[in-house]
């Protein structure tokens, strides 16, 4: 349902409820420039899953980080 990306944005901000999350990534959204367009896309795709989704379904995710780094 997530994508990589919006887990990894979703770790950095969770506060452990779905609502806080709601809030803590709509809070970081409103200091992105509108020159960022990519983590604007991103947070607002979060944001309208988060939504869509109840707060058991929320309990089930696993939100942990996958950073995945290269090291070449």
């Amino acid at each position: 349902m997530f994508t990589n990306d919006e887990i990894n944005l979703m770790c950095i901000y969770n506060t452990g409820t779905r609502e806080g999350l709601i809030a803590e990534l709509t809070k970081m959204r409103d200091y992105l420039g509108a020159e960022e367009t990519e983590l604007l896309s991103l947070t607002d795709s979060a944001l309208g899953k988060l939504r869509g989704m109840s707060d058991a379904e929320y309990a089930e995710l696993d939100l942990l980080p996958d950073f995945d780094v290269d090291a070449e």
